[in-house]
């Protein structure tokens, strides 16, 4: 994933469901816009069925040069020799996935709407922080609710990239590009729908001013 850049990037995260025709959705999705990552993020499945649903959907990313990321799961991660990992608070320390995975690998972090967990996340060699939840969210429980001055607070301090996540659309998502997130993380938005005409929506949004 790019380090730190004036302008906001998309990070698609994917459905629980990743079988089925979901490689030809993600294949017309990556090809609607600009990806900067893609988040293999499904549960209850050992690691073999998720090695082997991941394998595709990461040559799609290749092909794309979209950074493939892991959520949750450092073992299969390093299994699949992706680009990085996505640790929940209890999914262990950037520190021990970092040693896991090397140094190349892109290491983020969700932070919910806390200071204090990602200044720590960035002690641990985090590369990125993710804030979060910024609207109601249909695709996972949300406990935290983040406000947009957390992204503006975090643009002017810190180096570390961070990522806007939790109910954002085409339509809310100015706010948080204001703010300086430097990416947006979507998965309801552009699969609940036509992933091609959501992923180009996002891109008109995401187009620095000329």
């Amino acid at each position: 994933m790019p380090s730190k850049t004036p302008s906001c990037q998309l990070y698609l995260i994917s459905p629980s469901d990743v079988g089925g025709d979901f490689p030809e959705r993600l294949e017309r999705a990556l090809a609607a816009g600009p990806v900067a990552a893609f988040q293999f993020r499904v549960k209850g499945l050992d690691q073999h069925e998720a090695a082997d649903l991941a394998a595709p959907l990461q040559a799609i990313c290749a092909a794309h040069d979209v950074a493939f990321i892991v959520n949750d799961d450092v073992a299969l991660a390093k299994r699949l020799g992706a680009d990085g990992v996505h640790l929940g608070q209890q999914d262990g320390s950037p520190k021990d996935a970092r040693e896991e995975l090397g140094p190349d690998a892109q290491i983020g972090v969700t932070c919910h709407d806390s200071r204090h967990l990602a200044m720590e996340a960035g002690e641990q060699g985090a590369d990125y922080v993710a804030f979060g939840a910024f609207f109601p969210s249909t695709t996972k429980d949300t406990h935290h609710h983040a406000e947009i001055e957390l992204i503006e607070f975090w643009h002017e301090l810190f180096e570390i990239p961070s990522v806007a996540i939790g109910g954002i659309t085409p339509q809310n998502c100015q706010p948080l590009i204001d703010a300086g997130a430097d990416f947006i993380a979507v998965s309801g938005a552009v699969w609940n729908g036509d992933e091609a005409v959501n992923v180009a929506a996002f891109t008109e949004k995401l187009r620095p001013a000329a």
